[in-house]
C-alpha cells in the first residue's frame, strides 16, 4: 500500500513539472519585462561608480509611482541624436538637473563645482584617476535650465562620457537635444551585483541633499 502511494505521488510529481516549469518561466518574463532587469556596463562613462562589465540592477516600475530625483543612476533610451547606430540603444548615467532646475558651471571658480539653483554640489564619486586627479565636473564654462519633462543627465567619469553636456556643446548650445524624456527612462539602476566583490548599493550621494526646489 506505501508503495503504490509513493508510485502515485511520484508520477503526480512527473505529470506537474512541466507545468511548474511553465509557470516559474512565465513569472521569469514578467517579472523581467515589467519589474526587475539586469543590465551589464559596456562603456568607461560611470567609472568608478560603475565600471566596465559591471552588472546592475533595475527598478523598472519606481517611476511609475514618482518622479525621477537628482543624483539618482538610471537607464534610459538614448535619444537618436546620441545613438551610435544601435537603434534602441541603452544608455547609463547620473539624474544632475530635473524640470526647471538652473545649472551652471564656470571653471575659472576657485571651488570647481557645479551650481544647481544656486547651491554648490558635492560630487565625490567623479573619477579620480590612478595618480589621483580628479576630472573637473565639466570641460567648459555653461549655463542651462532644464526644460520641461525633461532631464539634465551626466556620467561619473567626465572626460569619457557622451552626455548631456557633450550635446549641448554638439547642437549649438541647444538645451532641448541636450537633455532626455522623461519617459524614455528604462528604470532606476538601485544596486551593483556582479561582480560579488564590488556588490553595493547605488545610493544618492549626500550633496543632493542640500540642492533646493528650483522656483518657479
Amino acid at each position: 500500500m506505501i508503495d503504490e502511494q509513493t508510485e502515485k505521488k511520484r508520477s503526480s510529481f512527473w505529470r506537474e513539472l512541466p507545468i511548474l516549469l511553465g509557470v516559474a518561466v512565465l513569472v521569469a518574463v514578467l517579472v523581467r519585462a515589467f519589474v526587475l532587469q539586469t543590465f551589464y556596463i559596456p562603456s568607461p562613462s560611470m567609472e568608478h561608480t560603475l565600471n566596465v562589465l559591471d552588472r546592475v540592477l533595475v527598478n523598472k516600475l519606481v517611476y511609475d509611482f514618482r518622479e525621477p530625483r537628482r543624483g539618482e543612476i538610471i537607464v534610459f533610451e538614448a535619444p537618436a541624436a546620441w545613438q551610435s547606430g544601435a537603434e534602441g540603444e541603452d544608455f547609463i548615467k547620473r539624474i544632475i538637473g530635473v524640470p526647471g532646475d538652473r545649472i551652471s558651471y564656470d571653471p575659472a571658480a576657485p571651488d570647481k563645482k557645479l551650481t544647481i539653483n544656486g547651491v554648490k554640489l558635492d560630487e565625490p564619486y567623479i573619477f579620480t584617476d590612478e595618480a589621483g586627479t580628479q576630472d573637473d565636473p565639466a570641460d567648459t564654462k555653461f549655463e542651462v535650465t532644464v526644460p520641461p519633462n525633461r532631464l539634465w543627465v551626466m556620467g561619473d567619469h567626465r572626460s569619457a562620457s557622451g552626455d548631456s553636456l557633450e550635446h549641448w556643446q554638439d547642437s549649438d548650445e541647444n538645451v532641448q537635444e541636450a537633455t532626455i524624456p522623461e519617459d524614455s527612462i528604462v528604470g532606476r539602476a538601485f544596486t551593483v551585483f556582479w561582480p560579488v566583490n564590488r556588490a553595493t548599493w547605488l545610493s544618492v550621494p549626500d550633496g543632493f541633499n542640500a540642492i533646493p526646489d528650483p522656483q518657479s
